[in-house]
């Protein structure tokens, strides 16, 4: 089992070697960065929503500590010590929520700044890992249409070695077809084979027309005799055929015995 399950991983990775194109995952991981980044900056500004409500709520706060600071005032000064004392005791508990707000408003304006600091950083980042990524993408097509013009030049590509293949099984076929037609035309020839279609001369008449051939050769050699020797072409064949006559005439002194 373990055995398999290697066996099957290492096919499985070397089938994701083949189908990764590193352009695609250089895309794929810069989209991840933007999105990281967006997320980054809608933190920013949900830290600055929160603190512009806790302004806003300290603006309130304020605003109904100073009039309860006048009203205790004004009670004071009618004399209603006990509206002025209940009006101060209002105020203070409006003092302890400023206290607790302004608190928490400094700790979200702490938070907002780092996060500000980090999204500029982090843009910084994604800004030159962009630059990088065509960078990349750039060299790796380069090098990628430089390779396949090297294959194609070079005839190791698949698409050119199925070509060659083409070419040499053409090739081959077209050598095995002339090979054959030879062979028969031997054949044909030394009368191995018989030709079906009737016109093929058996040996009787092949021995007849080489004859024939030969007397044509002959009486155009006493022809040429005769032009280079200045007598009529006919005389030299008729001079010609009459020593043929004469020779065949002539007995031979073995022929007695």
């Amino acid at each position: 089992m373990k055995r398999m399950g290697m066996i099957f991983r290492a096919k499985a990775n070397k089938a994701l070697d083949r189908a990764e194109d590193p352009r695609e995952t250089l895309d794929y991981s810069y989209q991840k960065q933007l999105e990281l980044l967006q997320k980054v900056r809608r933190g920013v500004a949900d830290v600055a929503t929160s603190r512009k409500r806790l302004e806003l709520q300290l603006n309130q706060l304020q605003g109904q500590s100073a009039k309860l600071e006048d009203q205790g005032r004004k009670a004071l000064a009618l004399g209603r010590e006990d509206l002025a004392r209940e009006a101060l005791s209002r105020r203070a508990a409006l003092q302890q929520q400023v206290t607790d707000l302004e608190s928490q408003h400094q700790t979200l304006q702490g938070e907002e700044e780092k996060l500000t600091l980090a999204a500029q950083r982090l843009q910084a980042k994604v800004d030159a890992f962009r630059t990088r990524k065509e960078t990349i993408k750039a060299t790796y097509t380069a090098a990628q249409a430089q390779t396949r013009i090297g294959e194609a030049f070079s005839g190791i590509s698949e698409e050119m070695g199925d070509v060659g293949m083409a070419i040499q099984r053409a090739e081959d076929k077209t050598a095995q077809l002339q090979a054959r037609a030879g062979a028969i035309d031997e054949l044909l020839a030394s009368g191995a084979l018989d030709d079906q279609s009737g016109m093929a001369k058996d040996d009787i008449a092949a021995e007849l027309d080489r004859i024939s051939g030969g007397t044509d050769v002959e009486l155009e050699l006493q022809r040429m005799k005769a032009e280079l020797a200045g007598g009529s072409p006919q005389q030299a064949i008729e001079g010609g055929t009459t020593d043929e006559s004469s020779q065949s005439r002539t007995p031979h002194k073995f022929d007695k015995q």
